[in-house]
């Protein structure tokens, strides 16, 4: 029997709290691609990634080329990661067209 000095709400809060927790996302995860892979924390806070077209990025001898706003990622750069699925993911601030790259995920390269 609960103590005398817990309210019904309180009561409901103590039993409902473990369960909101354990639903919760949590700070170490992030959303999923279409395909069901997860992107990396470190590239989205839950918003900053999406599947783009591959005539949204140009491959140039100097590295990747984001058409939309003409940043070049060198192929060298840390920010460019394998993609899981074949297709092209990018992840730029706040999920924004205009915005710099976080993390660009290419498909494999064929050569």
């Amino acid at each position: 029997m609960p103590s005398p000095n817990v309210s019904p709400r309180g009561l409901a809060a103590v039993l409902i709290l473990p369960f909101a927790i354990s639903v919760a996302p949590s700070a170490g995860t992030a959303h999923e691609a279409k395909s069901g892979w997860s992107y990396p924390y470190a590239c989205c806070s839950g918003r900053d990634c999406r599947e783009v077209p591959a005539s949204l990025i140009s491959e140039r001898p100097e590295g990747y080329v984001i058409n939309t706003t003409g940043e070049v990622v060198a192929y060298s750069d840390q920010r460019i990661r394998t993609s899981p699925d074949g297709v092209y993911h990018w992840c730029s601030i706040a999920g924004d067209d205009d915005t710099r790259t976080i993390c660009l995920f290419v498909p494999p390269r064929s050569f």
